[in-house]
């Protein structure tokens, strides 16, 4: 089993008092209030205003990871949000203050950006599938107006060569379970570069959400102003296939993913076509975040709040799971893939 980690993390660093400081160096007066929210990679704190600013009494600070993103990647990452909002799609983008998006302080980049309220969206109700794939696809035409230029593309040598080698490297593996981890990652591998590898030469690749999945979505009741699903957090945002940002609303069995498949590509494509070529990538694409995960999980470990939140990581257990999940997926990415 891991041990838990003695060394202190530079989160360590970032006290209330030190949250407050940042807001109150751009002009901002909390009013004493703050709240740390669900975040793993981030440090995030939704803080109460003194007086509306911006016509909000409250904000939501970020404290960006350090050494995760460049400061121009991350600018990328508010560009983009930016552009969104200007087409009119519902983000949650960061908010200007002195004429810019990202700011410093104490050794951490931070942003500010409203505070949105809404719950997760119900995805067994294809009405709500179908809308929400047409603001997908409103997020797609405006990422395809542009490539990044400093963020990374969502590709195996960065979501499982790479990933696979530090495990290997740091010896995350136990000795019992690692040689079955090394020959069906290997098989898995193989199948992820073959089906990627299809129709490569003819595929779009654009901004993305890039980590799409239901707790990014926030719903409000459609009867109010301005409801419906609003997205949050373009943290992962990169390049890649469109399909990327559809896969992860998808659960339950083969028909039941079919059939939400169909509610949101219905919706997606009342907006923008949708490449049905790129259906063969969602096993694929699902095998690399399997594999991208236990690397992140593994590389976070010294920050104190992943051994309280994953204790189970790292057990023989945990990685005979990861085997089983392996094997799992080579069976669907030999299936035929979704057709809608």
């Amino acid at each position: 089993m891991r041990e838990t980690p003695t060394v202190e993390h530079p989160y360590a660093e970032l006290t209330p008092d030190r949250v407050m400081d940042a807001l109150s160096e751009l002009g901002m007066w909390p009013d004493g209030r703050l709240l740390a929210l669900s975040s793993y990679e981030n440090r995030v704190y939704r803080v109460h205003l003194d007086e509306p600013e911006q016509g909000h009494q409250a904000v939501v600070l970020k404290f960006y990871r350090p050494g995760r993103w460049s400061r121009a990647q991350i600018q990328e990452e508010h560009d983009l949000a930016a552009q969104l909002v200007a087409g009119e799609v519902p983000v949650v983008a960061p908010l200007v203050i002195g004429g810019q998006t990202l700011h410093h302080s104490a050794g951490f980049d931070f942003s500010v950006s409203p505070l949105r309220g809404g719950r997760t969206p119900e995805l067994d109700d294809f009405e709500v599938l179908e809308w929400i794939g047409r603001f997908l696809a409103r997020i797609h035409t405006v990422g395809a107006a542009q490539p990044f230029a400093h963020r990374p593309t969502l590709d195996v040598q960065t979501f499982a060569r790479e990933p696979a080698e530090w495990l290997q490297t740091h010896q995350m593996i136990p000795l019992e379970v690692e040689r079955e981890w090394q020959t069906t990652l290997a098989q898995a591998v193989t199948l992820i570069q073959d089906k990627m590898a299809q129709g490569a030469t003819d595929r779009q690749l654009l901004r993305l959400h890039g980590d799409c999945h239901p707790g990014n979505i926030l719903w409000t009741p459609t009867d109010l102003p301005g409801g419906g699903p609003h997205f949050v957090d373009l943290d992962d945002a990169r390049m890649g296939p469109a399909v990327q940002d559809l896969w992860m609303l998808l659960s339950g069995d083969r028909r039941q993913r079919t059939a939400q498949l169909s509610a949101l590509v219905d919706g997606y494509e009342q907006v923008r076509d949708f490449e049905r070529s790129e259906l063969h990538l969602i096993e694929p694409l699902r095998t690399l975040r399997l594999i991208h995960y236990s690397a992140w999980l593994a590389r976070r470990w010294e920050d104190p709040i992943f051994p309280v939140n994953f204790p189970w990581f790292g057990t023989p257990d945990y990685w005979r799971g990861q085997v089983q999940m392996l094997q799992e997926q080579i069976e669907q990415m030999q299936e035929e893939p979704l057709f809608v």
